[in-house]
């Protein structure tokens, strides 16, 4: 069995590699912004990853790409169906921040 913890750091490595090589490319990706089909959270562009529809944050990008290496997953749907609860409850902590914005 190879050595997890390896292929985690390695992931890690490849992961900020790609976003640091997406800002070094576009410097101005960095004020740029997307709503991550993942996690559902508002990420920077730089260092995400298109696969198929949807397109991930870097952070969800790590968890994708070693989940592969691990192989934990097959394909994006299973970590897009994972992630579900996650991107709802993600959804949900936005829509009370802005009802309570304009509130006040």
């Amino acid at each position: 069995m190879p050595d997890n913890k390896k292929i985690i750091e390695e992931m890690q490595q490849v992961a900020e590699q790609m976003r640091l090589d997406d800002i070094e490319e576009n410097p101005d990706i960095e004020n740029e912004f997307f709503d991550c089909d993942c996690c559902g959270q508002y990420k920077c562009l730089a260092g995400s990853i298109q696969y198929g529809n949807y397109r991930l944050c870097n952070d969800c990008v790590l968890i994708a790409e070693t989940s592969f290496a691990l192989n934990k997953i097959k394909d994006i749907q299973e970590l897009i169906d994972a992630m579900e609860d996650n991107k709802l409850e993600n959804m949900c902590e936005f829509l009370k921040q802005e009802e309570n914005r304009e509130l006040n």
